[in-house]
Parts: C-alpha cells; sequence; structure tokens
C-alpha cells in the first residue's frame, strides 16, 4: 500500500511539472509572436556589413 501512495504522489508531481513546462512555453511563445507584432517589417540597420559595395 505504502509502494501506491509513492506511486500516487510521484504521478501528481510529475503532471504538476508538465503543466509548469506547458505554461512557460506558451508564454515563450506568446513573447516572441508580441515581439514580431510591435515590429513586422524588421530592422534595416545592420544588413549592410553583409552586402559589397556594387559602385
Amino acid at each position: 500500500m505504502f509502494e501506491y501512495e509513492i506511486a500516487t504522489a510521484r504521478r501528481a508531481d510529475l503532471i504538476r511539472e508538465a503543466d509548469a513546462y506547458r505554461l512557460a512555453e506558451e508564454a515563450k511563445k506568446a513573447r516572441r509572436v508580441f515581439s514580431r507584432s510591435q515590429n513586422p517589417e524588421g530592422s534595416v540597420r545592420g544588413h549592410r556589413a553583409r552586402f559589397t559595395r556594387a559602385a
């Protein structure tokens, strides 16, 4: 009976841990979507170093 109670408690801990992980991933995803919506076209600066002058 003692092993069953330990297994039940462990299962509940794993479920709580999985829920916390899912919530954190959703928050990261929402943060990324929000930051992209603020400036949808992106930054123009910083790309000049990639290319050489044509003329």
